[in-house]
């Protein structure tokens, strides 16, 4: 497993990471969420020996990132932030000399390089200097020279950044497909990609551990939760009558939408009567999972000062319609 220890970066008097501890095992797809600066691509950095901690420690799959760093980094695989790497080489170049650098055998040098390009559909650019493909090309060369080696760990910071829809799907299906037998930690600001392929989620901010928990488990803790909102004719006059409901706690109407809060089970059954009974114009009708980025707002607004505010506190921003009862 991956085991951080007591983790802290101090920069002066700034502190990047915060006695950061946790553990991955085998089959977990951690998400890495936090706002920008929050001590995200330093931590990774230093899970990958590329920094030293000020303090505290790390083990890959058992060894030690300070006294046993060689052994640690042959068990990985690294995208680092920006996708580094030797632009007037070409992509079938700079793979090779990956995999020569990774210690392959000659023989399977070639056949890990084609593997790994095939993999990220790089087929097209083989013989092109990097320096010249785009900005999504560059981030799928950059994966590519991550995986080529088949590591039981992966550190993957940012790896969708710069691709278009079709190629974020696509790479997210390969760290779908990889991950029963590996261990992968991904950091990301984007939430839709953290609920697409992770089964854990942490969040992080100042460089403190704020969540460590499964994306559902983490969208069970909005407001939204088992809400139910619908776009409707007069919603002033709807969400006056649904705040009636004896399972409705609150009404809110925000951007069009008016959304009822559940105050016991069977909301959406009662909202649906509501409509049939009084006849109302309803152009959408939904029950709410829960929304992923008001929980991380929410997380990480006392430690972030630049977390926006969640809608509870945007005073005068949306009509509210209180518990009649």
């Amino acid at each position: 497993m991956i085991e951080a220890i007591n983790l802290h970066k101090r920069y002066g008097g700034f502190t990047a990471v915060d006695d950061l501890s946790f553990q991955v095992e085998p089959g977990q797809v951690l998400g890495f969420l936090g706002p920008n600066g929050a001590g995200k691509s330093t931590t990774m950095k230093m899970l990958t020996g590329f920094l030293s901690p000020t303090s505290g420690t790390a083990r890959i799959l058992g060894h030690d990132i300070l006294d046993d760093s060689l052994a640690a980094r042959r068990c990985m695989g690294y995208l680092p932030e920006g996708a580094p790497s030797y632009g007037e080489m070409t992509v079938s170049e700079f793979l090779r000399f990956v995999a020569r650098a990774r210690g392959l055998d000659a023989g399977a040098v070639d056949s890990a390089a084609g593997a790994a390009m095939e993999r990220l559909n790089l087929g097209g650019v083989v013989h092109q200097p990097i320096d010249t493909l785009s900005k999504g090309f560059k981030r799928r060369v950059g994966l590519a020279q991550a995986i080529l080696h088949d590591p039981q760990v992966l550190i993957l910071d940012e790896p969708t950044d710069g691709l278009d829809p079709n190629q974020k799907h696509e790479v997210r299906r390969l760290i779908q497909d990889m991950a029963s037998d590996k261990i992968i930690v991904i950091s990301t600001h984007i939430l839709e990609e953290v609920e697409a392929v992770c089964n854990r989620v942490m969040i992080i901010a100042r460089g403190r551990l704020l969540a460590d928990d499964t994306p559902a488990a983490l969208v069970a803790r909005s407001r939204y939760h088992n809400a139910v909102t619908l776009v409707v004719d007069n919603a002033e006059s709807a969400a006056s009558t649904l705040s009636e409901l004896p399972q409705v706690a609150k009404a809110e109407i925000r951007d069009g939408a008016l959304t009822v809060f559940p105050a016991g089970a069977g909301l959406f059954e009662a909202v649906s009567g509501a409509v049939a009974q009084h006849g109302w114009q309803v152009r959408e009708l939904r029950l709410e999972n829960g929304r992923f980025d008001e929980v991380f707002r929410t997380i990480t607004r006392d430690v972030d000062p630049n977390t926006e505010q969640t809608p509870d506190q945007e005073a005068g921003h949306h009509a509210v319609v209180e518990e009649a009862r």
